[in-house]
Order: C-alpha cells, then structure tokens, then sequence
C-alpha cells in the first residue's frame, strides 16, 4: 500500500496514512481516462446551435431569371446555399451530443485518474476539512500553508457549503463532494486536496 503524509490545514504534518493499492495505486490507463474526459466534456455541451437552412431564410419566393436563354446557370430562388445570404445546406441543427460510458470504463478511469495523482505527488490529505464561518481567507491561508500556488481540487466527504463558498472566489480551485467526482476535473484540477474521511469514502466506492 501507499503511504502518503497527513496534513492540517495550517500545513503541519500530523500523521501518515496508507491508501488502497485497488484505488489509489493502479497503473493508469491513458487511453481509458481519455476516453472519459471526452466524454464529460461532450455532455457538457448544450447543443444549441442552430442555422438556417433555404427554407427558414426570408426572402427569395421569385425565380431570379427565366429557365432558359440567359446565359446564366438556372436558379430558383436567390437563397439557395451557392448565393450570398442564402440559407446554409448542411449547417448544426440542435441535438444532444449526450452518451454514456460502460460502468466498468468510468470505473476504471476515476481509479486511473486517483493513481496518477499519487504517483505525480499531486495528493493532499487533510486530517479534517472545516470552516467556521463563510471566509474565503480561511481557505486561501489554508492553500499558502499546504503550498498550493496554482490550480487545486478541494474534495470533501459530503457537501459542505461553507467550505465551498469560502472556495468559490478563487481562481483556478474548485470543490467537490465524493459523489460528485469526476474524471475531468481530477486531471484538470492541479493539487488534489481529499479530506481523510472522503478518502475512505473513495475507497468504500471504488475499492
């Protein structure tokens, strides 16, 4: 098993605890957590896109010219896709870009996603996770203790709305509930900050 350091918030060292070879200590698959980005970020699109074909387009009821005798291509109507302010032929229409992983994959990737975050030295664990009141300094001194200069994911147990107001105006860190983890945000998050309840949770999930 991996043995990571524990911290408190104020950044002393507490404790080491060890972590599920199962969960925290797989090889990653590269292939698999790209797969699971890609899908995150494809149901996140709202797919509302929408252009206008010759039939939406206003304008262009009269045939431009005769059929015959002009010299010109024939044409039948000036909002066909080939003319200026025409409709568009094969242009977005709205739809869902919305699909689903095998449960095995999304499994396989949020186990390969926690690894890489062990093996880059990127974990955090923290003895408890609190905040007294809604203070966005609480958590800020929290993060120059720890050493957290850039992008952070702050995981929690449960949803703690105080710790994530304190944490919502602040540039590049994000929270998280164990129930709400995902694989994209694990990857994009920088230091992955887990409070040692929620990683008992994690491994009670995915273990």
């Amino acid at each position: 098993m991996a043995t990571v350091k524990v911290f408190d918030m104020a950044g002393t060292e507490l404790s080491e605890t060890e972590l599920a070879d199962s969960v925290f200590g797989i090889e990653p698959n590269q292939a698999v957590m790209h797969m699971a980005v890609v899908n995150y970020l494809a149901n996140q699109r709202q797919g509302t896109q929408s252009t206008l074909t010759r039939t939406e387009v206003s304008g262009g009821g009269r045939k431009p010219w005769r059929q015959k005798g002009t010299g010109h291509a024939r044409q039948g109507s000036t909002r066909a896709p080939q003319w200026t302010h025409g409709g568009v032929a094969i242009g977005p229409k709205p739809r869902s870009y919305r699909y689903t992983l095998n449960k095995k994959v999304r499994r396989l990737a949020m186990k390969s996603a926690l690894s890489a975050k062990v093996q880059d030295g990127d974990l955090i664990v923290l003895d408890t996770l609190t905040v007294d009141s809604y203070k966005t300094k609480t958590i800020v001194a929290m993060l120059k203790a720890l050493g957290v200069e850039k992008k952070a994911l702050i995981v929690t147990a449960e949803a703690d709305p105080k710790v994530y107001r304190s944490a919502a105006n602040i540039p590049g860190v994000k929270t998280a509930a164990v129930n709400t983890l995902n694989v994209y945000d694990i990857l994009n998050g920088g230091k992955f900050i887990v409070a040692k309840n929620a990683i008992a949770r994690i491994e009670e999930v995915y273990a």
